[in-house]
């Protein structure tokens, strides 16, 4: 049997995705980054510059693993080799919480540079439930499982994404990771509102919040369309999500995911500041007005 407890729990303070490029100064004066990320396909070699930093880094700050290859909403079953070499990395490691997303990304063997969306039906849920029980037995502890962002909807879908969500945490034991910029980026694609989202999400599941920035587009009927793009500071409406998150859930460690077009690090840690504030005003009792910025020109 699985010991659901063996994971340990993150500091409830802001973390940063970690970048090599940042290393001396998070070795030097981190400020108030409190524990990292990282991506766990960066480091399944053998030795090597970035398995020294990692060992030096894993003396300094709790980590946390994401994984991005497992593909854990793909038809196909999942690559017993990438999950052993994720299970080496945990197990020298030992961090304090590993992650993956409600994505596929294989096919026929053939990986693709991107986490697809699923249809939420009792057929997808069934084969989700199976891989997460798959990847828990062989990593021997709780995974947490991410929200996706959405740029379109399956007509096929029976469950809507917070309940398909819950219940595969019912159903496996594993934990969530709210991406709160997923949720608004969903919420705009899908014209849909993210205030109701996280009021019905099961915040208690959660082990991890994510925030990241996104870029702003148009479809081709001149409608808002948002990115995931991690390459910019996270937006307001994203903050007062944020606020709303915590005012519900109380405080959660919180990411900020920066991965492309990534900035020096007083760029990044004034934005760990900035979550550091909001867990603040959780733990002392003067909350932010907790909708208040949080506009996706849906009517609501």
């Amino acid at each position: 049997m699985l010991d659901r407890t063996k994971s340990q729990a993150l500091p409830a303070a802001p973390g940063v995705g970690y970048k090599a490029q940042h290393y001396t100064a998070l070795t030097t004066d981190p400020g108030c980054v409190g524990w990292l990320e990282i991506h766990a396909e960066n480091y399944m070699g053998q030795g090597g510059r970035p398995l020294a930093q990692l060992r030096a880094l894993r003396e300094r700050f709790p980590i946390s693993v994401h994984g991005v290859g497992l593909s854990i909403g793909g038809p196909d079953p999942l690559d017993t080799d990438h999950l052993a070499r994720l299970r080496d990395l945990c197990h020298w490691l030992d961090p304090h919480s590993f992650s993956e997303h409600l994505a596929w990304s294989t096919h026929d063997g053939a990986y693709l540079n991107d986490l697809l969306p699923l249809p939420y039906t009792d057929a997808t849920l069934a084969r989700v439930c199976d891989h997460v029980d798959e990847v828990q037995e062989v990593l021997g502890r709780q995974m947490l499982l991410e929200n996706p962002s959405s740029y379109l909807a399956f007509d096929e879908s029976t469950w809507d994404e917070v309940g398909f969500l819950a219940e595969i945490s019912r159903r496996t034991g594993c934990g969530l990771l709210l991406d709160v910029n997923n949720v608004f980026v969903s919420a705009v694609n899908l014209r849909l509102d993210p205030r109701a989202y996280i009021e019905a999400f099961p915040l208690e599941a959660v082990g991890e919040i994510h925030l990241g920035g996104h870029d702003e587009d148009a479809d081709d009927h001149g409608a808002p369309l948002l990115i995931d793009s991690h390459g910019r500071a996270v937006a307001d409406p994203v903050w007062a999500l944020l606020d709303l998150t915590l005012a519900r859930g109380g405080p959660k460690p919180v990411l900020i995911e920066w991965d492309t077009d990534v900035p020096d690090f007083p760029v990044l840690e004034a934005e760990a500041a900035r979550a550091a504030r909001a867990l603040d005003r959780m733990t002392t009792g003067i909350a932010a007005a907790p909708t208040t910025g949080i506009k996706t020109g849906v009517r609501t």
